[in-house]
């Protein structure tokens, strides 16, 4: 039965180089530190099995409560970043198969390309950014700290072995830079990822360009999943109308999620079929540029959304600094031993410093568990009955 399966993975490699594109990257091209005997001689392919891993992570659970745009908000029709990645997957792996790309590649990016989002969104990693640099570690950038859960962090430490092509997938993801073009830059290898992610440490602008055209799409696919979706929250929750859409992207995109997407990814479609990249085309581009600018505008920066943002910062703030001297005055009871360094490998404490720990624990906190550790934290509890 075994051979008869390793047998039908090798009808699907040769399926993938008869029919994807020259363009595509095949299963079979994937590249990881470790050679795993169980990949290289069982059933399954290997962008198959890194989407696999991602989809079952301790990480990608926890998107279940992470805040896409707006936080605070009881409804349950407003986005959160667990349906973000599910709609980028299915939007790339739509392109994709239009484009005869690696489908498994593409959702692999997808699903794991925000697993590295803190508390409370965009904001929240401004808050934690700040507190990082404050304390000597540099800046906290999220597509850094998804290459780093993946790596180094789940699975108690030992990570989970993804392909090159996924991890660079993820790092270069992106998706709020307005791009009109990515043509990918090949042949990278795991040193060239290691000096892409210090080079992004080092500045923030720095930009990467993914190694795959399947990174390409995601990337692409990221922003076509945010855009129009955020309008219609912002709408359901009264913060804008439908008229306010910009004519002109209303005239070309649509005034609604479905029409956007749509006209985005059949633009696409159109201006890359054949290529070697993935490109809007000109009057889309600039269209798709005038309604970013809108929703930052009108959404993103919106005053009433922001009501709670000054306790939310202190909170950050007073939260890294209370486990930062549990670590160092070694507190077994505090929250970050119990839930978070109990069973990790030795490796991971001996190569990170305490800040970092701290760090990598806020990070991936869900909203709720947040707000629980700063009223476990900062509020009275009740005492036992019987001491």
């Amino acid at each position: 039965m075994g051979d008869e399966l390793i047998l039908l993975k090798e009808n699907l490699n040769e399926r993938e180089r008869r029919n994807l594109s020259p363009y595509a990257t095949l299963s079979t091209e994937a590249l990881r530190r470790q050679p795993e005997e169980r990949l290289l001689h069982g059933h399954r392919q290997e962008f198959s099995v890194d989407a696999d891993r991602i989809l079952h992570s301790q990480a990608y659970t926890r998107y279940i409560d992470k805040t896409q745009v707006f936080s605070l908000i009881k409804n349950d029709h407003i986005t959160h970043r667990v349906l973000h990645v599910q709609l980028v997957s299915k939007i790339g792996r739509t392109i994709g198969r239009y484009l005869g790309l690696n489908e498994d590649l593409i959702e692999a990016i997808a699903l794991g390309h925000d697993i590295g989002h803190p508390p409370f969104g965009h904001d929240g990693e401004g808050y934690l950014s700040e507190i990082c640099v404050k304390h000597g570690i540099g800046a906290f950038q999220h597509n850094i700290q998804s290459v780093r859960f993946l790596e180094k962090i789940e699975h108690k430490g030992r990570g989970w072995n993804l392909s090159l092509q996924v991890l660079d997938g993820i790092l270069c993801h992106d998706g709020e830079v307005h791009s009109t073009r990515l043509a990918p830059q090949k042949e990278k290898t795991f040193s060239a990822l290691e000096q892409e992610l210090e080079s992004k440490r080092k500045n923030s602008m720095t930009e990467l360009i993914p190694m795959t055209m399947e990174g390409c799409v995601v990337r692409m696919a990221d922003t076509i999943s945010y855009i129009g979706r955020d309008v219609e929250d912002a709408i359901r929750l009264n913060l804008i109308r439908r008229e306010d859409i910009p004519e002109r992207c209303k005239k070309r995109l649509g005034d609604t999620n479905g029409s956007i997407v749509y006209n985005l990814v059949e633009d696409i479609l159109l201006s890359s079929m054949g290529k070697n990249f993935v490109v809007f085309s000109p009057e889309v581009a600039d269209t798709l540029k005038e309604l970013k600018d809108f929703n930052i505008e009108r959404i993103y920066r919106n005053p009433a959304i922001k009501t709670q943002a000054a306790k939310i910062k202190r909170l950050y703030a007073d939260l890294f600094v209370t486990y930062l001297n549990d670590i160092l005055d070694n507190n077994q009871e505090s929250g970050i031993f119990k839930d978070f360094l109990d069973g990790m490998i030795p490796s991971y404490l001996e190569e990170t410093e305490p800040a970092e720990v701290v760090r990598d624990f806020i990070a991936g906190m869900t909203d709720e568990y947040f707000l629980e550790q700063g009223e476990i934290a900062f509020m009275p509890q009740p005492l036992p009955r019987k001491f």
